[in-house]
């Protein structure tokens, strides 16, 4: 039984606009797992010039899970982009330093991490705002502005970007939460994978049952 190796930076023979995320990133506070893959029009390498704003004494993380498409010019903008807005003034002085970075709270204009679940396709030109969480298996579509959390398995799109339908019902969905398919063995994966590229729940169900 073979199968892609993840540890590829670009899997695809004679294509370099495509790679495997996690081999290219740099930034130990960009967290990706095995198999999402971006695709970039220009060059993949260009990915973490779209991660903005993501500044090492704030110290926030995108996570981003297994098994995600991420097409080009996807956008992240970090918490490094935000100002209080419930100071008398937006300006932040902490950043310069010189004495001024202990005169107000960097911590209170974050929003936590970033975090993208597993199996998310992210449509070209999107943008994820600084803390949204995206469930598994989230489809944000073209041109979206995401500014709060997407439950999984929903469909969205817009600016900014609205709930446009599940994907499934809600057993189904959390049939998928529970079994988590991602976490399978590459093998178990690879035998599974014309049930996995299906619709057919009976089938899914089959292989948890053996």
């Amino acid at each position: 039984m073979t199968y892609p190796n993840p540890e590829q930076i670009y899997p695809l023979t004679n294509y370099s606009r495509l790679c495997f995320l996690k081999n290219i990133v740099k930034n130990p506070n960009i967290i990706v797992g095995d198999f999402t893959y971006y695709d970039d029009f220009e060059n993949p390498l260009n990915f973490e010039k779209n991660v903005l704003y993501h500044f090492d004494f704030i110290g926030d993380k995108l996570i981003i899970g297994k098994f995600c498409a991420i097409a080009s010019n996807v956008k992240f903008i970090m918490n490094g982009a935000n100002h209080p807005l419930n100071n008398f003034t937006t300006y932040p002085f902490a950043i310069f330093g010189n004495g001024w970075e202990d005169k107000m709270s960097v911590e209170a204009t974050s929003k936590g991490d970033t975090i993208i679940g597993n199996d998310v396709w992210l449509g070209y030109n999107t943008m994820i705002m600084p803390g949204v969480k995206i469930g598994d298996g989230v489809i944000v579509a073209t041109n979206s502005m995401v500014t709060k959390d997407i439950p999984a398995y929903h469909i969205v799109g817009g600016n900014p970007a609205q709930i446009i339908r599940k994907r499934f019902d809600d057993e189904i969905i959390n049939f998928l939460l529970e079994l988590k398919w991602w976490d399978w063995t590459l093998e178990k994966i690879t035998k599974y994978i014309p049930v996995l590229c299906s619709n057919n729940i009976q089938e899914l169900k089959k292989i948890v049952e053996e």
